[in-house]
């Protein structure tokens, strides 16, 4: 079972606005579940706006720990 102990598998952003203007804030982390099926997931505040997204962090960034 996967716990929160584990490094996440994505990051959670809160974003607000569109395209090239729209603005990213990394608000928690996501864990898979074994069988591929869904996530905990762990975020350090909830947005009254805008919307959640999830993401796989890319190689560069993981080792700078950001992950958009």
């Amino acid at each position: 079972m996967t716990t929160e102990t584990n490094k996440p598998s994505h990051a959670v952003y809160h974003v607000e606005g569109e395209g090239k203007k729209a603005y990213w804030t990394k608000i928690g982390a996501a864990w898979s579940h074994e069988d591929g099926e869904g996530f905990n997931i762990q975020i350090t505040c909830l947005p009254m706006s805008g919307r959640l997204v999830v993401r796989k962090p890319k190689a560069d960034e993981n080792q700078k720990g950001d992950a958009r």
